[in-house]
């Protein structure tokens, strides 16, 4: 109900503003314009934005932090033998929670990859394969933030971990 009046308000404005902009006094069309243009740089300012996340996360940033943290449970591993029984099992859980991850960070390039391969020349674009291109692009955009947001946590709980093997 309230998702609906939101969408409703919304929809209210949106024709408000382009009615003013067509149809409304001169300083409404100036309003309008200026509100249209705010608009644009923030849509503008979003989508760079996600270009330099992209660049970042083409540029294996997310990598780094996966082989760090491989090397950091290389390390408690090799002092296993001064380490508590529940560490090692914590160990395991996030080792495995870490595989997890550089499986879905390798499916999230492939396709990128699969997203960014050229169109065959020639051909008309189909407005359709436009629209399936769009969404697999908003999917994988959805996919590395939950992968980002999931790598924070990995990398909180290895903290933990690591700070309670170094007290025993």
């Amino acid at each position: 109900m309230i998702r609906s009046l939101v969408k409703l308000g919304l929809l209210l404005i949106a024709a408000i503003l382009v009615y003013n902009f067509f149809f409304g006094t001169d300083k409404e069309q100036e309003n309008s314009q200026r509100i249209f243009g705010q608009m644009r740089d923030v849509v503008v300012s979003v989508g760079q934005l996600v270009k330099t996340e992209k660049t970042n996360f083409d540029a294996g940033k997310y990598d780094g932090v996966l082989d760090k943290l491989g090397g950091a449970y290389r390390a408690v591993r090799d002092r296993a033998q001064y380490v508590d029984e529940k560490v090692l099992k914590r160990l395991d859980e996030l080792e495995e929670r870490k595989a997890r991850l550089q499986t879905e960070l390798d499916s999230i390039e492939a396709g990128d990859q699969a997203i960014q391969a050229p169109a065959k020349k020639g051909l008309k674009k189909d407005p359709k394969a436009e629209q399936q291109k769009t969404a697999k692009l908003a999917d994988q955009n959805r996919r590395k933030e939950e992968l980002q947001q999931e790598l924070k946590a990995l990398l909180r709980d290895s903290d933990a971990l690591l700070k309670d093997a170094a007290e025993k």
